[in-house]
């Protein structure tokens, strides 16, 4: 096979494509990587601000899997800062509790008062439906605990943030002679023809000019302040219990290795919304009860041809952490592999 019909592209410079277009690139394939933002690494893009802060333009990322080949494959292009993520929810009189709610949390507030304090309030706006409308397992990812314990993500055996940030890890993923990088461009699909294989973040329903119908998404809009405050809050993340539009608040300062700054602080509050009130920034699928929605999806993936494969959060309609996200696009990349001759 020569160099030329061995052309790949990948539309998206968030996890899911960096680690298909690394794979592929090793692998001898020519890989062009394009992306609608200016920017790489997709939702978990990060910068230093103008007070010195490292900021994640889209919210917090926390790097946490017990799945060690995905951090194997990660370390080769970051080194890591230990980090076990701690949040706490604000009550309406201003006080901090644990969550994911734990003993004490629960005794603070009252058995009976647990889901309507921390849960209903929180996924009506987050999701914009009842929380009876919401598929369970989506509450299942924050389950009330019956011990002391104060760390959000447990369970994982692997806890830690990018030493240098996710936007220089995914430069050194995307570092490859065989990968041409192009940011600002869109996808145009007079241009498949030209590729052997098109691995595509786009959302499933807009590449099929919406034929069917629309995937509901939830979106946020993130809200980045300086304060000239030296601290706020005693941890990175802080949920709102209240019926306002927020959700929650990060204080970049309490992430280890995101700078320092005597004098300031920055925060970042987030609104979530429907994503047509947001420039049709798609951030979360709508899992619903009723399963409607992956039932659209399945219809727009069974449209799919042979020479295009559908990657991420939007070109699978599935919620991926980070580590999932990475662990897919290897599967999906061995798969593509076992095909070649």
């Amino acid at each position: 096979m020569n160099r030329e019909n061995k052309r790949i592209l990948v539309v998206g410079a968030g996890f899911s494509g960096a680690v298909l277009a690394r794979e592929l690139a090793e692998y001898g394939f020519s890989v062009k990587v394009i992306d609608k933002r200016g920017h790489v690494g997709g939702n978990a893009f990060d910068y230093v601000n103008e007070i010195g802060l490292r900021v994640h333009q889209y919210g917090p990322h926390l790097f946490h899997t017990s799945n060690m080949k995905v951090v194997d494959w990660l370390s080769r292009f970051t080194e890591w800062t230990p980090y076990q993520h701690k949040v706490k929810a604000q009550l309406r009189d201003g006080r901090l509790v644990t969550l994911p709610v734990n003993r004490e949390t629960r005794d603070i507030v009252g058995e009976a008062h647990v889901l309507d304090i921390f849960f209903r309030p929180y996924s009506k706006k987050m999701w914009g439906i009842d929380l009876e409308e919401l598929d369970p397992e989506i509450l299942q990812r924050v389950p009330i605990r019956d011990d002391l314990n104060e760390l959000y993500f447990p369970n994982d055996q692997f806890q830690a943030l990018p030493s240098a940030g996710y936007t220089k890890t995914f430069e050194k993923i995307l570092d490859h002679p065989n990968i041409d990088l192009q940011l600002l461009t869109t996808f145009d699909r007079r241009s498949e023809p030209d590729f052997l294989h098109v691995f595509n973040s786009m959302p499933i329903d807009e590449y099929f000019d919406y034929a069917l119908g629309r995937l509901p998404y939830r979106s946020v809009k993130f809200h980045h302040f300086n304060l000239p405050i030296p601290r706020i809050y005693p941890v990175a993340s802080v949920n709102f219990t209240h019926d306002e539009p927020f959700t929650r608040v990060t204080e970049w300062k309490n992430l280890p290795g995101h700078g320092s700054n005597n004098a300031f602080t920055t925060l970042t509050i987030e609104e979530p919304c429907d994503y047509a009130d947001n420039q049709f920034e798609r951030f979360y699928p709508v899992k619903d009860i009723s399963g409607k929605n992956i039932e659209l999806y399945k219809a727009y993936k069974s449209l799919t041809r042979d020479n295009m494969t559908f990657i991420g959060r939007c070109g699978m309609y599935a919620y991926l952490d980070m580590h999932q996200a990475i662990s897919s696009a290897l599967a999906i990349s061995r798969a593509f592999l076992a095909q070649r001759p």
